[in-house]
């Protein structure tokens, strides 16, 4: 039994390193390959294409040089590349590394296939482990952290991986002519590689997908909660947020890790992942929640469907004859499949640039592991696992239970004993919390903004859980570190947009969805209300205009205005946020047509963008006739590729 735990444990361990480094990888193609909006998508996309594409090549290498030194050699590669992202470097320094590390981790698949003719153990314990960790980090992994904790951490996960790599039980055994001798003794639970286990290789990549985006993503588990507070289509700050994680973690491990049904009761697994991928493309933050409990348990259910590899004491014969052609077709098929994964990540994200539906995207990864999966032979002998299905499942259930049980508090907001005369308005373009050098920033984000010491954000390009940023719940983050329960318009889908967060009671929220017109990501605008106590309120209006091609958001900007106006109703009204206008635009004087008064004005020219050179004042801050603005600012920060913008509005007496 020592032997397949070793395989297994080692995979998990392998899978959790290299979805750390494509949590830094996937990101800098936007933040540090692509420069400011400037950068066309189709350049980004084969950027990341072609890395998993070179990967392809892997398995000749692997035959031509053997399995094992090529699994050690890579996996001290990606160790090592693990490890130095944890000093957080940004910049090209930062892009290539993780580069390294993403390549690193591909071939180290492949090695590892050739000797591997069951892994799905060790890629369900990775996901859910994987999950489970990044839950209990509040969604910010180890590698943005870089204190002393994330540090030792690290260097322990990295120094078991590599002990675990370098033992000879990691290879596969007698029947694979790549592996060589093998020098563990080999029982029945250990069982020689034999010419099995392709299509669980080739899931790993489509799997791997699904539980980034939907299955497994704590970020979106807590999204999801904070649309169920209300149920108006906005989101608010969630109590027990994360309590969605452990029971989707459950599901999964428990369904990966027993034998599935016989018969047509083999078709659940694909059958619970097609609803839930049809769910999740559905767009809508109601559905959020059983989309994720039902691709987590059909996708579980679907990997052990290829879980066929185990061959019994009578196929040994004809394990030894498949030989090194069983070991290039896992290794060509994991690399197909991580290709597959970066096909749906690049087709996916891809469309908010480039304007195309993208809903179809989960839903055809998940026909094609349900198809995979059904497809399979069923198990007749199949052998006992590395370990115990339900201890597994527990263990490492109760790892993810402690999500949230030590998760924070949500901030409440106070009427502060009173209505005050002043207001602070701070209204930022966040960039889905990552900074000019490509680092996820929220120590920098949350500092430039409680420097003002705001009664009221107003946040842009506000990522919840998209995989492509690597998986946080920006908002609530920032929520916890500036003490302001926060209030979010879905805008691009139910995961992207705008938020406002309060010191002050909020009430009646509304959202509007506004005209494309040619742009290509969504974009919407969020009206709520401030309840400053005794009777007195003023509305608040946060938005991001996305301007269509060579032209300027005059339609959304007109749109706003009007919405703005009548939300307010003839009380204090502030509308802020990145307008993509600058002041003489036509866009710019929609709000000043519906008699809005441009707090900024005195302070001009205030540019707003780039951050490290500002030369354009896109980021506005547009308020009522009744209210008096005073000290307007941009302070100056890198941790967005925009600068926030500040104002101070006295109140109108009562």
């Amino acid at each position: 039994m020592r032997y397949r735990q070793l395989t297994t444990g080692t995979l998990a361990l392998g899978v959790l390193l290299l979805i750390d480094v494509l949590r830094v990888w996937l990101p800098g193609i936007i933040t540090i390959f692509g420069q400011a909006a400037s950068t066309p998508a189709e350049l980004m996309g084969a950027f990341a294409l072609g890395w998993f594409v070179l990967a392809m090549g892997a398995p000749a290498v692997v035959r031509r040089v053997g399995a094992r030194p090529v699994t050690v050699v890579a996996a001290v590669a990606l160790a090592v590349a693990r490890l130095a992202l944890t000093a957080a470097p940004g910049g090209r320094t930062q892009l290539w590394l993780a580069t390294a590390g993403l390549l690193a981790g591909l071939v180290w698949l492949v090695g590892v296939a050739a000797d591997t003719d069951r892994p799905v153990p060790g890629l369900a314990l990775g996901f859910a482990v994987n999950a489970a960790v990044h839950a209990v980090l509040d969604t910010v992994d180890l590698v943005w952290r870089g204190d002393w904790v994330a540090w030792l951490l690290s260097a322990v996960a990295v120094a078991v991986f590599l002990a675990g790599t370098g033992q000879p039980g990691q290879r596969g055994g007698a029947g694979d002519a790549l592996a060589g001798p093998v020098d563990a003794p080999v029982g029945p639970a250990d069982a020689p590689a034999g010419p099995g286990g392709g299509r669980a290789w080739l899931l790993a990549g489509p799997a791997l997908l699904l539980a980034g985006m939907v299955a497994l993503s704590p970020a979106l588990a807590r999204t999801g909660m904070s649309y169920l507070v209300a149920g108006d289509g906005v989101a608010r700050s969630p109590l027990f947020g994360l309590a969605p994680v452990p029971v989707a973690v459950a599901g999964f491990l428990c369904a990966a890790l027993t034998r599935p049904p016989r018969g047509w009761g083999r078709a659940y697994g694909p059958v619970a992942l097609l609803g839930g991928a049809v769910l999740f493309a559905l767009d809508r933050g109601d559905l959020l929640l059983p989309a994720i409990l039902l691709a987590a348990v059909g996708l579980g259910a679907s990997l052990a469907l290829t879980d066929d590899a185990s061959q019994p004491a009578s196929d040994t014969a004809s394990a030894d004859t498949a030989g090194g052609g069983s070991a290039s077709r896992r290794g060509y098929a994991v690399a197909a499949g991580m290709l597959v994964f970066a096909l749906g990540a690049v087709g996916y994200y891809s469309a908010y640039d480039l304007g195309y539906p993208n809903a179809a995207v989960p839903v055809v990864v998940a026909v094609l592991i349900a198809a995979v999966a059904f497809t399979a032979r069923p198990v007749v002998h199949r052998l006992p696992g590395p370990f115990p299905p339900l201890r597994a499942a527990a263990a490492v259930t109760a790892l993810a239970l402690l999500a949230p049980v030590l998760a924070d508090e949500v901030p409440v907001a106070s009427n502060r004993n009173g209505p005050p005369e002043r207001l602070t308005v701070v209204a930022y373009n966040i960039r889905m919390g990552f900074g000019l050098d490509g680092r996820f920033d929220l120590t920098g984000l949350a500092e430039v903004v409680d420097r003002q010491r705001p009664d009221v954000v107003l946040l842009s390009e506000v990522d919840r859980a998209w995989l492509l940023n690597g998986g946080h719940d920006t908002l609530d983050l920032l929520s916890d570190r500036l003490g302001m329960p926060y209030v979010f318009g879905p805008a691009a889908d139910p995961v992207w947009g705008d938020a406002v967060l309060s010191r002050w009671p909020v009430r009646d929220p509304r959202t509007l969805p506004l005209a494309a017109v040619g742009a290509p990501t969504g974009a919407q605008a969020l009206a709520v209300t401030l309840d400053l106590g005794d009777g007195v309120r003023t509305a608040v209006v946060s938005t991001h205009l996305q301007p269509p091609p060579g032209k300027g958001p005059v339609v959304q900007a007109r749109a706003v205005a009007d919405f703005a106006t009548r939300y307010a109703a003839g009380r204090p009204l502030v509308v802020a946020g990145d307008l993509n206008t600058e002041p003489g635009d036509e866009a710019f004087a929609e709000f000043t047509r519906a008699g809005l008064v441009d707090a900024l004005a005195a302070a001009r020219p205030l540019a707003t963008s780039p951050a490290d050179d500002p030369r354009q004042q896109i980021d506005h801050i547009f308020v009522s006739p009744g209210l008096t603005p005073g000290d307007p600012v941009a302070p100056r920060s890198t941790a967005s590729d925009h600068l926030p913008v500040a104002v101070t509005v006295t109140l109108p007496p009562r």
